[in-house]
């Protein structure tokens, strides 16, 4: 198997089964479709991935001789080394500012959870740890909306202000407002992030009951104008029951306005249980995608490499067009 291929297999999975006593610093992420899970970031050549650590995982991961081999049944898929995160992922403080949210996706834990709001002296204290360890290469910030989209990009602006010191990149990741693009640009953002979680228009309102795609695709718009090529991105998560012809097709919507779209596999929480039918991708369904990603994105002059911030440098939760491919 090639790269592309063992990180497709094992996001496909998503999960692995080992001793955690190798795990060494972990953190357990606040927000997005992984929240409350612990999982652990894993190296090879110059691939990178995610895995939640479950034992009933068909992943094991082994200690051999200093490298961790990930085994599938009998089968040796591939060795490297595991990664210990600064906050949430290698190199970045990745924070979650707001770990609630009053609107309800269907494929995400975090309504379902007992979050806290972190304080901006919280969020300086972290940063300020992970700057010391001289491993800071960005600054990450997402949140829910536990009020309100206005009330959140005020603490995203208030902490992206506070945060210009450490003099590296600052990306950022919230439910837009009208406004909000012009705000974080001139609080120092250089980066930021909208998901439309789903470009099927019926299947978003089923999944995504409480938002509105038109607005964040207006603000997306808008944030291309202000931000510029190649920094503006959004989440696109598949195995929600959408059919490739209509990923395809909103993919290539996306890239037409400047969008750099970011494929996410959808996992099954389990505290959604009943309430939505998640199939998450084949790796086969992974690279026929991503594969496809890479020609829209290349046909329309964007690039999924050269972002700074957030997912795509981290590249542990997806395939990154242009650097697993």
């Amino acid at each position: 198997m090639i790269n592309a291929e063992i990180k497709a297999e094992l996001l496909a999975i998503g999960a692995i089964d080992i001793d955690k006593a190798l795990l060494g610093k972990i953190t357990t992420p606040t927000a997005g479709p992984g929240a409350g899970r612990t999982a652990v970031f894993f190296r090879w050549d110059n691939h990178r991935v995610r895995l939640a650590v479950d034992d009933g995982s068909p992943l094991k991961g082994v200690a051999v001789n200093g490298d961790i081999v990930i085994y599938k049944g009998k089968n040796e898929l591939v060795r490297g080394k595991l990664e210990e995160e600064l906050i949430h992922c290698p190199g970045q403080a990745y924070i979650t500012i707001s770990e609630q949210c009053v609107f309800d996706c269907k494929f995400c834990p975090v309504p379902k959870l007992d979050g806290k709001i972190k304080s901006l002296d919280e969020i300086i204290r972290m940063v300020d740890e992970a700057n010391g360890s001289g491993e800071l290469t960005a600054i990450s910030l997402t949140s829910g909306v536990a009020g309100s989209p206005e009330e959140e990009v005020d603490r995203a602006v208030e902490a992206a202000k506070a945060l210009i010191k450490y003099n590296v990149p600052i990306g950022i990741s919230v439910y837009p407002t009208a406004d909000s693009s012009r705000q974080l640009k001139e609080a120092g953002a250089v980066e930021v992030k909208y998901n439309v979680e789903t470009m099927d228009r019926e299947l978003y309102k089923k999944v995504c009951p409480d938002q509105s795609l038109d607005f964040i695709l207006e603000c997306l718009k808008d944030a291309v104008d202000i931000f510029g090529k190649n920094q503006v991105f959004s989440n696109f998560i598949v195995g929600l029951g959408e059919t490739d012809e209509t990923v395809e097709a909103g993919l290539d919507e996306l890239a037409s306005m400047g969008i750099v779209p970011i494929i996410r596999a959808a996992g099954m929480p389990s505290v959604r249980i009943g309430e939505i039918d998640i199939e998450r991708p084949t790796a086969q369904r992974l690279l026929k995608l991503n594969r496809i990603l890479r020609r829209i994105l290349d046909e329309h002059g964007l690039r999924a490499d050269v972002s700074t911030t957030m997912c795509l440098p981290c590249t542990g939760c997806d395939l990154n067009p242009h650097l697993d491919l």
